[in-house]
């Protein structure tokens, strides 16, 4: 496989999260290709790895604790600057929202996520870190730290975030692709990223992108390497 295509795939494990403010059900939490990205073309797994994450990125938070008006309102407002592109505005309302209000854990996250994007990757770990400490059975958040923790090339680290967040919600399908990816294309285990990439495909049928690995997968020959896969956020 060429050189072009591995950092195709790669670039689809940069997908966006859609973007939630307040509560909601995971099902609400739909994933998004990148702006941008040639629909046509399928993804090779390391392209989705290592494409760039649009600067005007969505929201992903779900709080889990109700808030109130004030900071429901402070919320919608930071979400809506993060949504404009008005990353400084919205770091600095969930700043003041998490100082205001510790016990809730999406303002960590959507900040993980805004300083990924600026490729302030500790930074990021360390905002997502504290949103699971947060919420540790929240998988869109341990999916999230399993894409910054990927980026920073821990590679095992970005494992266990993806299979607790799988162990949360067995049928994220978000977190199941970039684990198949994961172990795709960092792990070395052609045999689990396989399954991974079928059970995606079951929980999301007709990804023609996906459905191309997993035949590259099984006439790949054992010094293969693909580098065409594409993270979900």
């Amino acid at each position: 496989m060429r050189f072009a295509e591995l950092l195709a795939r790669a670039a689809a494990l940069s997908v966006l999260a859609a973007g939630v403010a307040g509560c909601a059900t995971l099902d609400e939490l739909k994933d998004k290709v990148l702006p941008g990205a040639n629909a046509s073309a399928p993804a090779s797994p390391s392209a989705v790895a290592s494409a760039p994450v649009a600067a005007r990125q969505s929201a992903l938070a779900v709080n889990e604790t109700p808030l109130s008006p004030a900071a429901q309102r402070a919320f919608d407002d930071a979400v809506r600057d993060q949504r404009a592109g008005k990353v400084v505005d919205a770091e600095r309302g969930y700043r003041a929202l998490a100082q205001s209000n510790p016990e809730l854990g999406g303002p960590h996250a959507n900040l993980g996520v805004m300083l990924r994007a600026a490729g302030k990757l500790s930074e990021s770990a360390t905002e997502l870190e504290q949103a699971v400490k947060l919420s540790p059975a929240q998988p869109v958040y341990l999916n999230q730290l399993g894409i910054t923790y990927r980026q920073l090339g821990q590679f095992d680290k970005a494992r266990n975030a993806y299979e607790r967040s799988l162990a949360a919600n067995a049928d994220y399908a978000a977190a199941t692709l970039n684990l198949g990816i994961l172990n795709d294309l960092y792990l070395g285990d052609a045999k689990r990223a396989a399954e991974l990439y079928e059970r995606y495909l079951a929980l999301s049928p007709g990804d023609a992108a996906v459905t191309k690995w997993v035949a590259e997968l099984k006439n790949r020959k054992p010094a293969q390497v693909a580098a065409t896969r594409k993270e979900k956020s």
